[in-house]
This record gives structure tokens, sequence and C-alpha cells, in this order.
């Protein structure tokens, strides 16, 4: 089957999908949930044989470490991902959700309520996770989603994808709900970014290349989801164990990740007291530090920082360090190179915390804690669709009531206009 038949076929499906979905019991889409999550469970040895294969192809072909971590699925992982979708079924259902209404003077009753977007489509990259993040979230409110992950994890998302829809339409789900594009041809995305008969919206996950070409070439409308490169500011009056353990987590835990820590900012005045150990620390857990002159200073491996560095999203172990002389330093240089996706302030100085979360504009804004909680899942979503880090419409972690839009439902009895 060509990508443009591909494309087709499951675009028509998916709108069939939609409008049956749109009024399905919270009861069903439910059942269904805890259904894909148990049909993971059973299927986890079919699982981890498919993405063997990605893992092998993919190291063959020099993939990053920390590339090849997001790929990878173990029985761990897939506990997790099946605990998600469990989460996803017991969290409130947003669809006919009335958010508000009021009484006109004529007479008629305005009501502002949540209902699906409709078929969402979801291009992202090498994480497959994102299969069932994506394809239960977008159940749980309602709508029809077409998946097309990258090249690197198409046995895995084949054989994921099939087991969710499988089970979703057992479980009374209707056909089409939860689709896969399974060509591996790249001219598939460009044509998935025209498809607006069938797709109501599409978001992109993964880095700056895919967002950016998404961005600025589908007709279909985009919630972008952005780049990660955070910040953590180390203030003066911070408690430099906290700080170092926070600086730490940030960085080493998941470096590839869009909710890793980039770049550390340290007060000048803390710097003699809280990097050399900090460098110690981080270089012996394998990280390249790249460092203004000053940073220099402190641990002969630190390599000097490029210009390049400060706007870089590594997504690995290396990390831009940067020593400054005030707060205001630290706002001026995140406001040049920040994302806007997660950003950190370490301090015991409510004023400098409170400074800080006011004037950082970002997604997420910390106080004495890593980024890394940036997530869905950590935020109590159940899962997530993506980091949204515009402003329309939704921003941050997006979880069920960011994938609905709006409908005013209006009764009279008789007015005329």
């Amino acid at each position: 089957m060509d990508y443009i038949t591909e494309l087709t076929e499951k675009g028509g499906k998916a709108k069939l999908a939609a409008r049956k979905l749109a009024t399905l019991s919270t009861a069903v889409k439910n059942q269904a949930l805890l259904a894909m999550a148990a049909a993971l469970a059973d299927n986890q040895a079919v699982i981890i044989a498919a993405n063997a294969k990605d893992i092998a192809q993919a190291r063959e072909n020099g993939m990053a470490k920390p590339l090849v971590d997001r790929l990878m699925l173990d029985e761990t992982r897939i506990k997790a991902i099946a605990d998600g979708l469990r989460q996803i079924a017991a969290l409130p259902d947003p669809v006919g959700e009335s958010i508000s209404g009021w009484l006109r003077p004529n007479g008629l009753k305005v009501t502002k309520m949540r209902v699906p977007l409709g078929v969402i489509g979801i291009i992202y990259e090498a994480r497959p996770n994102v299969t069932v993040d994506a394809a239960g979230l977008c159940l749980k409110a309602g709508n029809a989603v077409i998946l097309r992950g990258g090249s690197e994890a198409i046995h895995s998302n084949t054989a994921i994808a099939s087991i969710l829809a499988n089970a979703a339409q057992a479980a009374g789900v209707p056909a089409g709900a939860i689709q896969l594009i399974e060509t591996t041809d790249r001219l598939a995305v460009t044509a998935m970014l025209k498809l607006n008969q069938y797709l109501d919206v599409i978001i992109p996950r993964g880095g700056a290349g895919l967002i950016k070409t998404v961005v600025e070439n589908s007709t279909v409308p985009v919630i972008e989801t952005g780049t990660g490169v955070c910040h953590t500011f180390v203030d003066a009056a911070a408690d430099l164990t906290m700080a170092q353990d926070i600086a730490f987590n940030a960085k080493v835990s998941r470096p590839g990740v869009c909710n890793a820590m980039e770049t550390l900012l340290v007060h000048e005045k803390i710097a003699p007291q809280f990097l050399p150990a900090m460098l110690e620390r981080y270089i012996q857990a394998g990280v390249e530090i790249r460092g203004c002159t000053q940073t220099m200073t402190y641990h002969t491996a630190v390599k000097p920082a490029t210009e390049a560095d400060w706007a870089a999203e590594f997504l690995d172990l290396i990390l831009a360090v940067r020593v400054v002389g005030s707060l205001d330093m630290a706002l001026d240089h995140i406001a040049a190179y920040s994302t806007r996706h997660s950003e950190a302030i370490v301090t015991c100085d409510y004023d400098n915390a409170n400074r800080f979360q006011q004037e950082v504009d970002a997604a997420a804004v910390y106080v004495n804690a890593s980024t890394r909680f940036t997530d869905g899942f950590e935020f109590g979503f159940g899962a997530e669709i993506g980091i949204s880090t515009q402003k329309l419409h939704a921003r941050g972690p997006m979880g069920l009531p960011e994938l609905t839009s709006i409908k005013y439902i209006v009764n009279g009895n008789g007015q005329i206009r």
C-alpha cells in the first residue's frame, strides 16, 4: 500500500470513529483503557521482542546512548506505561463538562461545554511510550488518533498500536479510533500535514527539526510542543546540598529528555563553595562540562563554552555552566536562551524565588525542585500528549482538558431576534 492510500483510508476510518467516540460513555472508555493496560501486560514478551529489533538497528546506526535509552522498553517500563493508562481511566472525563453557564435577559440559557477536538494526528520520534500515552489520552478525551512514530521505533510502535487497537475495539470502542501509519516513507509526514479533510489538529513531539518542519509546513492546525533548553539557577541564598542534588538530578537522571537541564547558572557569591564539588560530581558521572571563563577556573576538565552552547538542547551528558553576578543576570540569560519549557531556581530567599517565578516566561517555573518534574504523569494527569511551549489553547504538560475544545449549548423557548 502506498502512503497516500494508507493516509486516505486511515483518515476516513478515523473521522467515522471520531463521530461515535464523541458520544461514547465514560464507562466504555474507562473499560477500554483498563483492557488496553491489561493487553500490554499480557503481550509484553511480544513488545520486548519487537523493541529488541529497533534497539539493535539503532545501535547499528550509531544512535547516541541517551536516545537509545529513550527507545528501549523492558518489563518495568511497560508496567509504568500500562499504569499510566489505568491512571487515565481513574481521571474525570472532561467530555460534556459544563465549564460555565448563564441566563440572558431574553431567557436564553447559554452553557459552555467541553467537547472532543475530533481527529488528532501525532507525529513523534523514537519514543514508543508516546504511542501508548497518546492513544490513551485521546481515547479518554473522545478523540480518534492517527499516530506516526519515527522509523527508529517502527517495530515497537506497530506491535503496541495493534495490541491497543484490538483491546479497545473488543471493549466497545469503534474501529479506527487508534491507528498507526506503518509506512516509514518520510513523504508520509509531508502528506499528513496537508490532511485537512480528516485531521482537526496535529501535535508534533520530538526534536527541534521535527517541530520546525511541522510548524512551517502544516496546513492542519498545530499545537506546538517545544524543545527544552532548561536552566537551573543556583542563587546566592541557596542551600548548597539541596542545590547539588537538584542540579545533578536535572542533568543526569535522564539526559535525553526535554525536561532535562541543559544550562546551569551559578551566582558568583557561592560559586567558590558550590562549583568545585558540583563539577567533580558531574565529571565522575561522565558529564562533559562546557563553561564560561570563570567556571573553567574551578576544574581543569571544563571545556570553553561557545555562544552556540548556551542555546543548545544537548539531550546528552553535556552541560553548559555559567557564573552570573546577580539574579538579574540569570533572568537576562534565561530570557535570551530559554525555549520557555521549564526553568528552576534554588534559593532560600523568598523574594528572589517569587521574583523568579513571576518574571521567567516558561510553561513551568520551579523553586527548589528539579525541572525533571515537567511531565504529565508527575503532574497527576496520568500521562501527557506532549509539553506545549506555545501560549494558545494549551501550555505545559497537556492532559485531558487540553485535548478538548468547547461548544456553546443554547436553550430557548421560542426566542427570535
